[in-house]
């Protein structure tokens, strides 16, 4: 399979940064990709490149051969159960971007056979640095090919078990914003030892890139890195027993895991 029309169902945050990434990266042109959105004129820039934009979800789904499926948890079910006779098991395959809704209850909705893919990929998506992690079941290997490769070339798509997606959900996607809040705080205490808030931003969000690219590119563990910056009653090593003692990775370890107890409730 290669560049076939897809259908985003959902033109919101995700769906929107999924658009964006395809666009940008020339995975798709314009022409070969639907974005819906009930209220199809909040997709303007969109249907500017040339993008099909509509209300119509039972349309899109039809002149479509690949489907993702972007809607808000609470509404995906009933949305999809009408409709459950666009799908096309034999001529199309399904990718959910949606929390909570498992691949057989996707299969069930869509019909039995259906390609079904469930991908968790967080919002840096749009600047094609997402990490998704990606499952499937009824895929040929050709199938799980393209949808690696479409997800790839957004960032980095890693395979993992079913079971594991909730657990994916709150490192990768939930994790953005967890980052996020560490830039935030340090740019707060950026500011608290005399730098200018602009100035502060541009250290701190370049520190957490250089940082995070270290251990990608070394495939290091931090505490490699952690080492070669914390010299005998220096700074850093002060300044990191500081922050164990006012929980720092507790906290955080603590956040993730009400996160992921979230998502099962």
């Amino acid at each position: 399979m290669e560049n076939k029309k897809t259908a985003i169902i959902g033109g919101g945050n995700l769906g929107g940064a999924i658009a964006d990434g395809l666009l940008e990266s020339g995975f798709l042109q314009p022409s070969q990709l639907i974005l819906t959105r009930r209220n199809a004129g909040a997709l303007s820039r969109f249907s500017e490149k040339g993008v099909h934009t509509t209300s119509d979800n039972l349309q899109a789904i039809q002149a479509a051969e690949v489907i993702v499926v972007a809607l808000k948890p609470y509404n995906v079910r009933e949305v999809l159960q009408e409709l459950k006779a666009a799908f096309r098991p034999d001529k199309q395959l399904l990718i959910s971007v949606v929390t909570g809704v498992p691949m057989e209850e996707l299969e069930k909705i869509a019909g039995e056979g259906m390609p079904v893919f469930r991908a968790m990929p967080n919002t840096a998506i749009a600047i094609r640095e997402s990490v998704t992690c990606i499952c499937h079941k009824n895929a040929t290997g050709q199938q799980v090919a393209y949808v690696s490769e479409m997800f790839g070339q957004l960032g980095v798509a890693v395979p993992i078990d079913e079971k594991l997606m909730d657990a994916s959900t709150v490192l990768g996607a939930c994790g953005i914003a967890y980052a996020l809040r560490f830039i935030r705080a340090s740019i707060q205490g950026g500011i608290e030892i005399g730098f200018d808030v602009r100035t502060a931003n541009l250290i701190a969000a370049q520190t957490v890139k250089g940082a995070a690219e270290l251990l990608i590119r070394g495939n290091r563990h931090p505490e490699e890195e952690i080492d070669k910056v914390t010299t005998p009653k220096g700074c850093t090593i002060a300044g990191l027993n500081e922050m164990e003692h006012q929980g720092f990775s507790s906290s955080l370890i603590k956040g993730i895991t009400v996160s992921y107890n979230k998502i099962k409730e």
